[in-house]
Formats: structure tokens, sequence, C-alpha cells
């Protein structure tokens, strides 16, 4: 079993906003470095999804002592649009990009209509977001897009909370996801396809070279929020569907097997749904990072505490059972 330590970095609740995907970027060294970075949200009723300026915080000394939240208004906040409306970078994804030692973080973007903080109901123009971090100085670089083909299916697309894999060669494959065109009715109804792009990265700039395989479905929204991860030289990809999760594998990060529904390894259901999976690889075994049903959590929306983690079986694509621990109560 994992050796599992909890600790709190943050805390405080002003019945306003909340803290939402906080996610770490390691710097190796003695000690390691953590960057995490997470966002407010709004908790206004009626509001969904309502993002504000990325925040940071850090530890230099492997986690004994943090520093922040420190908010990056000027480099990763919103910015005002020549209608009038407001766009900010969200579900942001810190990660080290080895080749070129940077720390490149990916997410998408939001429009939001600033007087009311709605989003519009077709979503307009989310695209890829990203940002490089300087270690010297403690700050993000401006956001930036990924320039996307002249493609209609790419008119509405964007890298938010996906986790993505660094090839040896510098390439990276990012998985993502594209709302059908035509599909939006509004911002809990339209149809969504995954895929994983591969791309360039110099340190400064994310360029797009190609993508593979598109994967939806035809109830739940599709497929949304795709993660990737590699281990022993083959490739695996978890999808979230509003009814249920899902997994596929390949053998190059871009080309996949059909996916199937997240089980145990004795063929029942994990109880999975409407929420992301997130990859953790150990040396010598692949662990998933999920929620479900069945943990006396009825009363908590779509099941999403506590957060568990399991050991994946990686030939038959269920998740081992025997090995699942809580990861946060």
């Amino acid at each position: 079993m994992l050796d599992i330590e909890l600790q709190t970095i943050s805390s405080g609740y002003d019945r306003k906003t909340c803290w939402v995907h906080p996610r770490p970027g390691l710097v190796p060294g003695n000690p390691v470095k953590v960057v995490v970075t997470m966002s407010r949200m709004s908790l206004a009723q009626g509001k969904n999804d309502v993002y504000y300026s990325l925040h940071e915080m850090r530890t230099d000394d492997g986690g004994k002592t943090w520093s922040g939240p420190v908010e990056h208004v000027d480099t990763l906040g919103r910015r005002t649009l020549e209608d009038g409306t407001e766009e900010a970078i969200c579900d942001f994804w810190p990660m080290r990009h080895a080749k070129t030692g940077s720390l490149l973080g990916t997410g998408h973007s939001a429009i939001y209509v600033s007087e009311t903080d709605d989003q519009p109901e077709n979503l307009a123009e989310r695209s890829t977001a990203y940002s490089v971090y300087d270690l010297e100085s403690r700050t993000w670089m401006p956001w930036k897009k990924l320039q996307m083909p002249d493609d209609a299916k790419f008119s509405n697309e964007g890298a938010g909370s996906t986790q993505r894999v660094d090839l040896p060669n510098g390439e990276i494959l990012l998985p993502t996801y594209c709302v059908v065109p035509g599909s939006a009715k509004g911002v809990f109804d339209r149809l969504e396809v995954s895929t994983v792009l591969r791309c360039g990265f110099d340190g400064e700039t994310l360029t797009y070279i190609e993508h593979g395989d598109e994967f939806t479905v035809p109830t739940g929204r599709g497929f949304s929020e795709p993660s990737v991860a590699v281990f022993q030289g083959r490739y695996y990809l978890a999808l979230r569907n509003d009814d249920y999760g899902a997994v596929t594998s390949g053998e190059d990060g871009l080309h996949f097997d059909e996916p199937k529904l997240w089980t145990f390894d004795d063929g029942s259901d994990l109880g999975n749904y409407n929420t992301q999976q997130h990859w953790v690889n150990m040396p010598n075994a692949l662990y998933l990072v999920y929620t479900r049903r069945g943990a006396n959590n009825k009363h908590v929306c779509h099941h999403r505490v506590p957060l568990f983690i399991a050991q994946v079986d990686t030939d038959r694509l269920c998740v081992i059972h025997d090995t699942e621990q809580i990861l946060v109560p």
C-alpha cells in the first residue's frame, strides 16, 4: 500500500468564493521546489465555473513551509475584450518541461459577460491557454493562446484540466477537448470530442503539430477533460463523461483503442461519473486518482469526495480494488 501523508497548505472560506484546481509543478533539486497554482471560483447562486486571476503557492524546502497564495493579476488575470466581455485563463496545470527546464502551465480560456459574470451560451472562442514560469523572479509570463488550424472543429477547443506527457525529444502530448460546432445550446448542453495534440515547445512558445484520434459518444456531453499517461512504453487515456468514466490505451499517445468503462478488477462498475480522473505514475505501477459512488457520500455533489487512489491493471484496463486507498477524506 502507498504511504500517504495529508498536509494542509492553505485554508479559509469566505462563503463567496472557494479555491479550485490546486495543482503542483515540481522543480527538481535538493530540496525540491514546488509551485502550486489555483483559482478562485465564485459561489454566487446561478453562476457556473466563474473564475478570476490565478494564484500561486510555493515551497522551496520540499514542503516544510509554504508562501502565498500570491495573485498574478497582471499576467494570469482577466482581460477585457473589445466587445466588453472578459476573458480568463482557468483549469490550469503546471508541469516541468525537462527538455527546456521550463515550468509550463496549460489550461484554457473562458469568456464572461463582465457586468453579470455569466458565460455566453456558446462558450465563445474557448482556446488552449498557457504560460511559462520564471523561477528567479517568481512570476508567470503573460498567458498566450495556442494557435490551432483554421478548422471549425477547433473553434471551441481547450486543454482545461488535462494531464499531459512530455516526450524525450521535447515534444508534448497535450490532451484537449472540442465542442462540436452547432451543438452548444448552453453551458451544460453540448457535445464534446476529446483528442491528443502533438505540440512543439521551445521554452516560450507552444505550437501545434498534429492531433490524434477523436473520441466522443452521443450521450452525456460526449468525452471531455482527457488525461494521458505513459507507463512502460504504452500510453493510457482517461476520459470524462456525464454518466461514467472511461479509459483506453495505445502505442504512440495519439492513436488508441476503443474506450471502455472504468471497472474494478472483479468487473463491477468503478462508480466514477461526471468527474475527471488523473494519473500517478510510479516506477513499478500506474495509479488512478478518482471519485466514485458508494462511500457514504450521497450528500456530496457528484460524489466528488472522498478522493481515491488505486493501482491500475494496465493489461486489463481496470482498477485493482484491493489497492484502493482514500487520498483525501
